[in-house]
């Protein structure tokens, strides 16, 4: 995309920004987008279009638990495990259906900056494995969970 096309993109609303970066991204042939750090929640007209990591690992698979470690409302948590989830996104915010997801154990004594780079080293192996996975074409999605067909 160049300058132009960038400078064009006022914010619109939410369904006529994503019908516009849709036309860019139909228009160069684009099947897959691969997010990270993208801070826009994105309309239905993406979902398993575009993938995303969280540096969260849900245990239940839903919901999500929030970066800082903050339940989300009817989460449990245990503390000793935290990890990271790549998902498909879709029009509300971490709850696409998940691809990978892997864990790190919380050991005592253990600084928060040790473990945070044990995490993101653990987010960039499995979402290199989550687009293979995608690009592959060798899933098929259940609710929240995708599932490797072979």
């Amino acid at each position: 995309m160049n300058q132009d096309e960038r400078d064009s993109f006022e914010r619109p609303e939410r369904e006529v920004y994503d019908r516009q970066v849709a036309a860019v991204l139909d228009e160069h042939q684009v099947e897959l987008i691969c997010l990270a750090g993208y801070m826009r929640l994105l309309s239905p007209l993406f979902v398993a279009k575009f993938l995303n990591p969280h540096p969260e690992y849900s245990p239940f698979a839903a919901p999500v638990i929030p970066r800082a470690g903050i339940a989300a409302p009817g989460a449990r948590i245990r503390r000793e495990i935290r990890g990271c989830t790549v998902h498909f996104v879709d029009e509300n915010l971490d709850a696409g259906p998940i691809i990978l997801q892997a864990t790190v154990p919380v050991l005592d004594g253990r600084p928060e900056t040790t473990l945070s780079e044990k995490i993101l080293k653990e987010e960039h192996r499995i979402y290199s494995q989550a687009v293979n996975i995608v690009l592959e074409g060798k899933y098929k999605i259940e609710g929240r969970r995708v599932l490797r067909t072979s």
